[in-house]
């Protein structure tokens, strides 16, 4: 069976590709591995530090020895282990095709990269540029933020799963702006990483006025005198905030210089590259380098994975690279595995066989705050969705049923065609083709699978929910209450309680509540622009009239109070034709109110996205808030104004005391209102309507039942009270 080789960041090799060069051997390198159908191959830099190399420019290849295992980027070659094996799993992505992998160990150095194979590119920004413009095919990073590699034209078959530096730059930019320092510092990796990073910083910062000071230059490789060279750039500047555009290895020799010479004081500003690392956080490194600041890749849980990393075990297969180190470094032991003579200085002992790591506690087994880790998983996923996407001409989330293209004939140039609309879905972005993520407009949402954006839910108060459902209840019910009591009163227009109760003001006022009760129905559905304009115009002129006619049954009851008293003529002055003027002018005001709100700033229908991420709330924008507060606070002078009145009303000597209900219903239209203003304000989305519709139901009902139940409830149930003599306040039954 021919298998066919694809490399983890990620390329296909033709070997029979022709080639001036002689093959002078072969490089040995350790490697964790396992069979597939195709294979992906990963390079990770496992070992962060190069110890001693010779001259491969020989007939023997050079040697390379690396040290001090990275328990960090160890755990990244077993995330890369686990989406493979999950993947195998999953008969939906490549059924009936196994995935493999080799992972081999780059150093954290460019000409190891080229050692590790010359058809792979790293995950370091500066490793994969030392093969990317050779290697060309096709590889997927999780670590290369450098902006360069952008750029389509040099390097038109790298993907990423992480964003650009471009976008760093100008959020470190924003960040020394935010806290207004002006003079600043800055130290870069000697390598395009840096160089790339700072450049990009600096142009950004100077936009906004800030002075970087210096620019050191540090790498790992470098001697100790170019690293005292820039601690002493430090000491003798008098910045107190420096950015360090630097991975973590090339950055740890001047940590510890700066630690070691007790430099501090100083604001630092990291990049993504060591603002996480295990090294920079240690107590002895937070004297000098506590509080520094930056922006991390986004953390994410992966489910399942730390039990796949508790069962890791040296002795499952003792040829497996970089296990035996681990093992060496969690445990504190060397697995006894066939082969081994001697232990190392550093243990002092061979384990027993015995050991485990199912109870171990090391951060290494805390799998909920995952990011680069992360960033490997959706790479792994990225590969295997272009390859499904391929072989079985299906976009990523259909069912494969068959193969309609030939593993054998896989070409890289094929992989990268269809792997361009589905390898960068991985970095939040939509199908545009590019490498670099393409934002969903702020109307959309990426999906599940990152390959398309889709429209936003769109919330509003609809017939079809509960509380739209109530709502329409209760406006219906009030309204037909209203036309019932209307009803009444003209089927009993000539006894005693309904022409001690003003018979034509208590109908204008039924019928002004009427149409108060339907208002709330214009709340409900989706907003339009005629809707908008109707809810709060038609809430306030309803309002209006249905207060101004309160107020002038109030008027009527004061003046008749004060037509008792010898000589007074204020009863006889203020009739029907009055009463009339007081509701029509009094409505009037508000009309006009409404009348510049529309012509002024009208309500609208709007969008609003700040409640949520994937949810747009469509509600009516006030347009002019002034004039919405001015509509609610004319009704609230007009409410005030019955009160007060009705309250200094309220000791007639009538049985039938309508004052007493005015007063009531006014203390309870008054409560509503005062208290649906911090309310309103405080509700998101749909439930500022509600809270709006409630304000209006319940103040009307309490207009409606207060001034009117006594009335029915003699009209209807007690007719033996309903006599002149009763009113008037004569013999009580």
């Amino acid at each position: 069976m021919q298998k066919i080789i694809i490399f983890f960041f990620l390329c296909v090799l033709d070997t029979n590709a022709e080639s001036g060069c002689e093959l002078f051997g072969r490089f040995e390198m350790p490697s964790l591995f396992k069979e597939g159908r195709i294979m992906i191959g990963g390079i990770f830099p496992v070992f962060n530090k190069e110890i001693a190399t010779t001259s491969s420019f020989v007939r023997e290849p050079g040697k390379v020895i690396c040290a001090g295992l990275d328990l960090r980027v160890f755990r990244w070659t077993q995330v890369m282990i686990f989406a493979v094996e999950e993947i195998n799993k999953n008969s939906t992505i490549l059924p009936n095709i196994s995935l493999g992998y080799r992972i081999l160990n780059s150093c954290a150095s460019p000409t190891n990269t080229l050692r590790a194979a010359l058809t792979l590119a790293e995950s370091g920004s500066t490793q994969s540029l030392a093969v990317a413009g050779t290697l060309g095919p096709f590889r997927v990073s999780y670590f290369s933020t450098c902006a360069c590699l952008s750029d389509r034209e040099k390097y038109p078959s790298f993907f990423r799963t992480i964003p650009s530096d471009y976008f760093q730059a100008k959020a470190l930019a924003a960040l020394i702006r935010h806290f207004g320092w002006q003079w600043i510092g800055a130290i870069q990796s000697d390598n395009d990483y840096g160089r790339n990073g700072v450049l990009a910083f600096t142009e950004e910062v100077k936009k906004f006025g800030v002075c970087v000071a210096f620019v050191g230059t540090v790498l790992r490789t470098y001697s100790m005198d170019k690293i005292l060279d820039v601690v002493e750039m430090i000491k003798q500047s008098t910045v107190k905030v420096i950015l360090a555009f630097v991975p973590e290895g090339d950055l740890y020799p001047l940590m510890k210089e700066v630690v070691k010479q007790n430099i501090t004081g100083i604001q630092w500003i990291a990049s993504e590259a060591w603002i996480t690392a295990a090294r920079p956080s240690t107590p002895e490194m937070y004297r000098a380098f506590g509080g520094a600041l930056g922006f991390v890749v986004q953390k994410v849980e992966i489910p399942n994975l730390k039990p796949f990393l508790t069962s890791i075990s040296p002795y499952k297969d003792p040829n497996a690279a970089f296990v035996g180190d681990f093992w060496e470094v969690m445990v504190g032991c060397r697995p006894n595995l066939p082969g081994t003579q001697t232990v190392t200085v550093k243990t002092k002992k061979f384990c027993t066989g015995n050991e485990t790591l199912e109870n171990f506690q090391d951060v290494f087994f805390d799998v909920t705050h995952l990011r680069v880790s992360y960033n490997v998983y959706n790479a792994v996923y990225a590969v295997a969705h272009a390859l499904h996407h391929l072989l079985f001409c299906k976009k990523p989330g259909e069912k494969a049923e068959k193969l309609c293209f030939n593993i054998s004939e896989i070409q890289p140039k094929q992989v990268r065609s269809r792997g361009e609309n589905t390898l960068h879905l991985f970095v939040f972005g939509s199908s545009s083709g590019a490498a670099d993520c393409t934002p969903c407009t702020k109307e959309f949402w990426p999906n599940e699978r990152k390959d398309e954006c889709i429209p936003k839910a769109k919330e509003f108060l609809s017939y079809h929910e509960p509380m739209g459902i109530a709502i329409t209840v209760v406006s219906l019910l009030g309204a037909t209450l209203s036309l019932a009591i209307i009803m009444v009163f003209v089927r009993y227009g000539g006894t005693p309680v309904v022409k001690a109760s003003n018979s034509e003001l208590s109908c204008f006022l039924l019928f002004s509540l009427f149409l108060c009760f339907l208002c709330p129905l214009t709340f409900i559905s989706r907003p339009t622009v005629w809707t908008c304009m109707l809810r709060h115009t038609a809430f306030g002129v309803t309002f209006a009239l249905c207060i101004s006619c309160v107020l002038g049954k109030t008027i009527v009851v004061v003046t008749a109070f004060k037509a008792t008293f010898p000589g007074n003529m204020v009863a006889g002055k203020f009739g029907p034709t009055q009463q009339r003027i007081i509701v029509f002018s009094c409505t009037l005001v508000q009309i006009v109110i409404c009348i510049l709100w529309l012509n002024l700033n009208p309500p609208f229908p709007d969008m609003v996205f700040r409640y949520s991420n994937n949810k747009i709330v469509l509600e009516c924008n006030p347009g002019s808030e002034a004039a919405f507060y001015t509509v609610l606070g004319y009704i609230g002078i007009l409410a005030f104004i019955c009160l007060i009145l009705a309250f200094l009303a309220r000791k007639l000597p009538d049985n039938f005391n309508e004052a007493k209900c005015i007063t009531f219903s006014m203390l309870v239209f008054c409560a509503v209102w005062i208290t649906f203003i911090p309310v309103y304000i405080s509700s998101p989305g749909k439930f500022t309507v509600a809270v709006e519709t409630f304000a209006i139901l319940s103040s009307a009902l309490g207009l409606l039942i207060s001034i009117f139940a006594p009335k029915c409830y003699i009209i209807l149930l007690k007719p033996e009270k309903n006599t002149k003599k009763h009113v008037m306040g004569g013999k009580k039954p």
